[in-house]
């Protein structure tokens, strides 16, 4: 039996980044030996085992065909004769195919095992390390075109590691892929989880940079690969092109260390300008709500988050009048707050009025200005939210009002508190 270390853990290491997970690949051995050692099966469709101290995943080598059934489509052979070669061989990119040897203490009968990245150490049939060298990003064997998760996860990664180019045979590969239609079979539940992961990534318009550059983007994101082409007024947009804004808008949410709620929101909250008649343009007139309408159409297509969804619609909405707030006296700014539902739900008002900042400084030469609305709104909540509700509404029981025109005195109350604010 031999134990390796395998995947993004060797790659990080060698990268000088931090390890957070690690996966180990058994060699030469089967359930039955691990399961007698105190390791705990976990693999449905393939043997998958927890250590029984440290909990890490060991899985036994193994080699995988496309099929109908089985685990994601393949059918899986683990099996003591299963070497570490054909086990790497499986995996997608090169970088992702270096193993480290472990070491391992008998001396308790449980494992115990550490690794270190000395190059007698290191086991990289496919030239891992080199790529690394190179910052390639290239798939291991043309075995890759058999899962296309697969180009989810290339795009993913050059989001992840910007500096990084994809290989052009592997560019054409993927470009083969989604001609052939593999992009279509992706499962709904698969490309939420890359598409999340790749918008919490330090540059996410790689990942569409990628997508789009195969094909892959105007069969699983139509509604933002039409964004590419369609002009918007300069005056607003230095950058012009729509979907270069939306890019910029992107990064700028990584830039803010923004959460996947507001990335995403971001990622929707334009859509509409891909459907502006072309004898308007560069305007966009009632873009909000045709943006709105298509996000809940992709939502619900990619069965999306109820969190994201939420906010997605209301940034959708609401950008517009958010970048204008500073024009509102009292009462519209009531009204914003009320629309955005801020008083019940001021957390997210926050994770909206985030969104809209993104927006505003995700444009050319714009990144670094200033953004007070978003400051300005929240102090306008603060003070509405100053007003004691409960006190309004027994006085108007009291005169014999309910329901709407306790409503209409709470909301003139608050409109009030913003008006001493604007004074």
């Amino acid at each position: 039996m031999e134990i390796f270390l395998v995947g993004g853990a060797v790659r990080d290491a060698l990268l000088g980044l931090p390890v957070v997970d690690r996966d180990w690949v058994v060699v030469g051995s089967t359930p039955e030996e691990l399961a007698a050692r105190g390791f705990l099966p976990v693999g449905k469709d393939f043997p998958v085992f927890l250590h029984p101290t440290t909990k890490e995943e060991y899985a036994l080598a193994r080699v995988e065909r496309k099929t109908a059934r089985g685990y994601h489509g393949f059918a899986v052979h683990a099996a003591p004769d299963v070497t570490l070669s054909q086990d790497l061989a499986r995996r997608d990119l090169t970088i992702n195919s270096i193993a480290a040897c472990a070491h391992i203490d008998w001396a308790t009968g449980q494992f115990s095992t550490d690794f270190d990245l000395k190059p007698e150490n290191l086991i990289d049939p496919f030239n891992g390390q080199r790529d690394l060298a190179c910052r390639v990003l290239r798939h291991v064997t043309d075995a890759f075109a058999e899962d296309p998760v697969r180009i989810l996860r290339v795009a993913r990664f050059a989001a992840r590691f910007a500096d990084f180019s994809v290989a052009p045979e592997t560019m054409r590969l993927m470009q083969d892929m989604v001609a052939h239609g593999e992009a279509d079979a992706l499962v709904a539940e698969r490309v939420w989880q890359e598409l999340s992961r790749g918008l919490m990534q330090a540059a996410p318009s790689r990942m569409f940079e990628v997508l789009r550059t195969c094909g892959a983007l105007e069969r699983l994101l139509p509604e933002v690969s039409r964004l590419w082409g369609v002009p918007q007024r300069g005056d607003y947009h230095p950058e012009v092109d729509t979907g270069v804004h939306l890019m910029m808008v992107l990064d700028m949410a990584a830039r803010l260390d923004a959460p996947l709620p507001v990335r995403f929101a971001c990622l929707m909250h334009d859509l509409g300008k891909g459907t502006t008649p072309a004898d308007v343009l560069p305007k966009h007139i009632g873009h909000e709500l045709r943006s709105a309408r298509l996000s809940k159409l992709v939502c619900e297509r990619l069965r999306v988050p109820i969190e994201c969804r939420e906010l997605a619609d209301v940034v959708a909405m609401e950008h517009g009048n958010i970048h204008r707030s500073s024009e509102f006296g009292a009462a519209a700014l009531v009204r914003l707050l009320e629309r955005c539902d801020a008083f019940r739900k001021p957390k997210r008002f926050a994770d909206v009025l985030l969104a809209c900042e993104c927006d505003a400084r995700g444009r050319l030469g714009l990144e670094s200005s200033a953004y007070p609305q978003r400051q300005r709104l929240l102090d306008m909540l603060q003070v509405a939210q100053s007003v004691v509700t409960s006190d309004i509404a027994e006085a108007a029981q009291a005169e014999g009002l309910t329901g709407k025109h306790i409503g209409q005195k709470v909301h003139a109350a608050r409109v009030a508190a913003v008006a001493a604010l604007l004074k």
